[in-house]
């Protein structure tokens, strides 16, 4: 099967503009010694050359084949084609082989993949990828931020990246919806923002999911919780009762909400319910539902409240919100208190407290016309346990609070911290040193543990007791 629309060197094939020259690249922090070479010594013609390359590829590429054919066949009939371009053009920009061989993969990268994030989403060390603007990229690698020498060419470069992106999964980005929440096919999430919002051109930002599914021995190594609140967690989860993970931004909590969601048994039906679908469940009983945004004239959507709705006529045994934001908390409170009981969901608060009073906001933006002090009443029912993330200064990640919701006290909701987290000193390193240790309260939760035969360590909750790390 012929990929190529016409032979390379036919009429027509030569582009009508030249491109102007880039701006110099923004200086990184650690770069990338093979890329950062010939950028750094022929920037402006590189950049030229690799653009002039890849609009003549797709002028010349059937691309209605491109998604059908195999790619390892196809990437030797692109690199003789890459090669008759580049001896056309080396009087005009000599490269040497490890330039060439560097070219070649970067135009794959435009051609298959997504152009200069390729590298990054190569890496599993980067778990952020984060960029400002065509000239500026940086990556979040072990916790801590880098500035890159990787750039695009131009807005319209990274527009042509963000398009290819949303496509994808079914949604858009104009100036009519310019922002865009989305996923790549390794259930990355992926925001986009452009102008007019985005003062400095387009914004794209990637959170990243390793390969591998984190378990909660891999946070035990990683030393975000210890062994034995690690079995409390568990059996917390075991025995049906309803968890809100709270954090800020990357603190670890759709992380936590997906190891925790593990413990769920395999004979229960789960349902999940996010905008942009990030959690990774092994159980073989799961439905996943995702928001849809509106289309381009304004109608369709279906939002997470509409989503909760109808997970209840599902016949779920649990219910799992990616991220409560708006006024579907509302209805996974009542799921909560109407039999769906071991349902989990997260939220952004910097606080236990906080998270309820967030929860408390959100509910009042449905309209609902409830007392405050029916409403705390109503939230201290439907959850019982409130477990606190947070990433820390040297960017580790951290279970800072577990705390039990026991009902009310007066016409505050009550709260008791059963294990916290005290951040002690920074070594010499600039790690956070700190150490896990119990308060001395004995959940009321236990009684249900006794109950369901789910066995707790002796001393577990002694006051003072220290958990290292």
């Amino acid at each position: 099967m012929n990929l190529f629309n016409r032979s390379p060197r036919s009429p027509g094939n030569t582009p009508d503009n030249q491109v102007g020259l880039t701006e110099p690249q923004v200086p990184s922090q650690r770069p990338l010694p093979r890329r950062a070479r010939i950028r750094s010594r022929v920037p402006n013609e590189y950049y030229e050359l690799k653009t002039r390359i890849h609009d003549r590829l797709l002028d010349l590429i059937d691309l209605s084949l491109l998604d059908t054919l195999d790619q390892d066949a196809l990437k030797p009939q692109i690199r003789r084609l890459v090669e008759q371009m580049l001896d056309e053009q080396k009087d005009r920009v000599p490269l040497n082989q490890s330039e060439r061989e560097l070219l070649f993969t970067e135009i794959q990268d435009e051609v298959f993949g997504l152009g200069p994030l390729e590298l990054f989403l190569k890496d599993p060390t980067i778990s952020d990828i984060l960029v400002n603007n065509y000239r500026q990229v940086y990556i979040e690698r072990y916790g801590k931020l880098e500035a890159t020498e990787t750039r695009f060419k131009d807005d319209q470069h990274l527009r042509k990246i963000i398009d290819k992106i949303v496509s994808a999964v079914g949604r858009r980005v104009d100036e009519a919806s310019p922002m865009v929440d989305a996923r790549l096919p390794d259930g990355s999430r992926v925001n986009a923002i452009i102008p007019p919002l985005a003062l400095d051109g387009p914004a794209l930002s990637i959170r990243r999911f390793g390969k591998d599914v984190l378990e909660m021995k891999d946070l035990i190594a990683l030393k975000t919780v210890t062994p034995e609140i690690a079995e409390i967690l568990k059996g917390i989860v075991r025995a049906r009762l309803n968890i809100l993970i709270s954090g800020g931004t990357g603190s670890g909590k759709t992380t936590l909400l997906n190891v925790l969601s593990s413990f769920i048994p395999e004979d229960e039906r789960i349902i999940t319910i996010e905008d942009a679908a990030e959690l990774q469940l092994k159980q073989e009983h799961v439905v996943r539902l995702e928001t849809r945004p509106p289309n381009i004239e304004g109608k369709g959507e279906i939002n997470q409240r509409d989503l909760v709705r109808n997970s209840l006529r599902m016949r779920p045994d649990r219910i799992v919100v990616g991220e409560v934001r708006g006024q579907e908390a509302f209805d996974m409170l009542q799921a909560m208190n109407t039999g769906h009981d071991g349902s989990l969901t997260t939220i952004h608060a910097n606080s236990p407290r906080d998270a309820l009073m967030r929860l408390e906001t959100m509910i009042a933006m449905t309209g609902v016309e409830i007392a405050s002090e029916f409403l705390r009443k109503y939230i201290s029912s439907a959850l019982q346990v409130v477990v606190q993330t947070a990433r820390l200064s040297d960017g580790t990640r951290k279970l800072t609070s577990i705390q039990e919701i026991t009902g009310m006290e007066g016409n505050v909701t009550s709260l008791q911290e059963i294990f916290v987290f005290d951040q002690t000193g920074i070594d010499t390193d600039r790690r956070v040193k700190g150490k896990f240790r119990a308060t001395g309260i004995r959940p009321k939760f236990i009684d249900k543990f006794q109950s369901m035969g789910i066995a707790v360590q002796a001393g577990m909750f002694d006051p003072g007791r220290q958990f290292d790390i």
